[in-house]
Formats: C-alpha cells, structure tokens, sequence
C-alpha cells in the first residue's frame, strides 16, 4: 500500500487544512506550499494556525 501525499491548502479567511494531493482542491482554496505525509502536514498546519479565527473576525476589531 503506497501511502497518501497531502497538501496543505489555506482560504480566503486564512483557515488552515489538509487536502489529498492528487484530489482537485475545492473552490476558495488554495495550495499553502506545504505537502509530505498526513502527519507531516497536520504538524505545520500545528506550527503555523496559531490563531483560529477567521481572518474577518480578527480584523472587526
């Protein structure tokens, strides 16, 4: 079994996911850069999404 690449993709709000490499990414999201391993990707999404709040929501201040 050869194991699955991900990438991780960011949207407009700046919230963070995972997508399957070889899967066309969903409208409104885009290719962050990052890609390697299931775990390997949701360790830098850890890393990088330290404030999870939609980017709208921080900016209404």
């Amino acid at each position: 079994m050869v194991a699955e690449t991900y990438r991780v993709v960011v949207n407009g709000e700046e919230q963070y996911s995972i997508w399957p490499q070889e899967k066309e990414l969903p409208d409104g999201w885009f290719a962050e850069g990052t890609s390697g391993s299931k775990e390997e990707c949701l360790a830098h999404v850890e890393r990088v999404w330290t404030d999870m709040r939609p980017l709208s929501l921080r900016q209404a201040r």
